[in-house]
């Protein structure tokens, strides 16, 4: 399993739409292979600031199988004009061998 983290600043101001764009977003993601689970959180600190995590089978899954499907577009088309700065992705593994 791979954790995908990226950490996104939402233009001020723009949050209702963003959450309103996330609703019809997150059903894409879901339907994509290794898809798992994942998260949307708000920081309590940095009201235009969010969290979100994804959990895949795979790095594939995530950087080729959705980042190069035409699923990806919309996704993009629905979200990716609510942040500044553009959101860096990383991805974790769980460190012990019971992951």
């Amino acid at each position: 399993m791979v954790t995908e983290i990226a950490i996104l600043n939402i233009i001020p101001g723009t949050e209702p739409a963003f959450l309103a764009s996330f609703e019809k977003a997150k059903s894409i993601i879901c339907s994509m292979k290794g898809y798992l689970q994942h998260e949307l959180l708000k920081s309590v600190a940095e009201t235009d600031k969010y969290i979100l995590i994804v959990r895949w089978q795979t790095l594939e899954d995530h950087t080729e199988g959705f980042r190069k499907s035409t699923a990806y577009q919309e996704w993009k088309q629905l979200l990716h004009h609510f942040y500044n700065p553009f959101p860096v992705v990383e991805h974790y593994q769980r460190t012990d061998k019971a992951a």
